[in-house]
């Protein structure tokens, strides 16, 4: 039997398979140019993380394959989250990606340096801090993004209008970064504050059960309770209390005073009275556009940080009337309901 052709064969084939390692090895990954990576600060049961997701998949999915990356910095403990950043960086490096989309300030402070040293853009949505707080935007030029500032000075200043006579109010936040941002950017690192003429406390709450404790004294100091963020709570043994909806749902349930909320997840007629709420949906949509841009060929470093929306009026008409409240004519005209 004559083996040489058939050896030679094998050889030219073991030769071009060696030759095709070496380019992989040797030539810089090509970007998926249909993928674009979404990094998620916080988890999917978040209902602010999913109304800014189904804003982004409306507006790019047509035509780009989103992947997505929960970096779930509310639920996991402080010194994992930089494991959760090399995890969502391992995934970048894995995809090679036409863009990236980093929702929220942990996602951003955690992996700006990274991707600033890459010719990636990237887009980042949801941002409480100054951006400069993560990154050098003069010297890394690809990043650019949506912030997010919540309205909670003219949010509380209109509560008078509502409930008459208040004089102080209790703002209840987790201890999470944004949360932290908050209080240096809003409250001026005070914990208290006056604001169109109501004394306003701002507590920054780590445990669950003192969460509690602060609701269910607040009759004895306060007039009104804010609900702020509380994804980030743990109960006393450690363990994160992660289904969102219990703590608002609680809370509204044994508020003794009416509460309100900066949010549209925190809305509805088992949660607050409602307010000068922001929309997941707006940060997602702002994105998406500016995303577009740079997919189009505007370089990053052209397009200038935009705040999306400025807040729309949202109330339960439900909890307005288990507190007697009514919306004064000029807002019920401008609001929405969520019953």
């Amino acid at each position: 039997m004559t083996t040489g052709p058939l050896l030679a064969s094998h050889a030219a084939w073991r030769c071009l398979w060696t030759m095709a390692l070496l380019m992989a090895v040797i030539l810089p990954a090509r970007a998926a140019d249909d993928t674009i990576l979404v990094v998620e600060s916080y988890n999917a049961e978040m209902q602010w993380d999913a109304n800014y997701k189904e804003a982004l998949q409306e507006a790019l999915g047509k035509k780009y394959r989103l992947e997505y990356f929960q970096m779930d910095t509310k639920r996991l403990p402080r010194e994992q989250h930089a494991a959760m950043a090399d995890k969502a960086w391992a995934m970048y490096q894995a995809l090679h990606p036409a863009l990236v989309i980093l929702g929220d300030d942990a996602a951003l402070k955690l992996l700006a340096q990274r991707l600033g040293t890459t010719s990636t853009p990237v887009v980042y949505l949801g941002i409480n801090n100054n951006p400069r707080e993560y990154f050098d935007a003069k010297v890394i030029k690809n990043i650019t993004g949506v912030l997010e500032r919540p309205i909670l000075k003219r949010n509380i200043a209109l509560v008078s209008e509502l409930v008459p006579h208040v004089k102080r109010a209790l703002v209840l936040f987790d201890t999470d970064i944004t949360s932290q941002v908050v209080r240096q950017e809003t409250f001026e690192g005070k914990s208290q504050q006056l604001i169109g003429g109501t004394l306003v406390e701002l507590k920054l709450v780590g445990q669950w059960e003192q969460w509690q404790a602060e609701v269910l004294k607040a009759k004895d100091h306060y007039d009104v309770i804010f609900l702020g963020l509380y994804q980030a709570l743990h109960d006393g043994a450690g363990k994160s209390v992660n289904t969102t909806d219990q703590v608002a749902r609680w809370t509204a349930a044994h508020a003794p005073v009416p509460i309100f909320g900066f949010w549209d997840w925190a809305v509805g007629p088992e949660k607050t009275v409602g307010g000068l709420v922001l929309y997941g949906r707006d940060q997602g949509k702002a994105a998406a556009e500016i995303a577009l841009r740079i997919l189009a060929g505007t370089p990053p470093e052209r397009i200038y940080p935009v705040t999306a929306d400025r807040g729309k009026f949202l109330y339960s008409r439900k909890q307005l009337q288990r507190f007697h409240l009514t919306l004064p004519g000029k807002i019920a005209a401008e609001a929405s309901f969520t019953d």
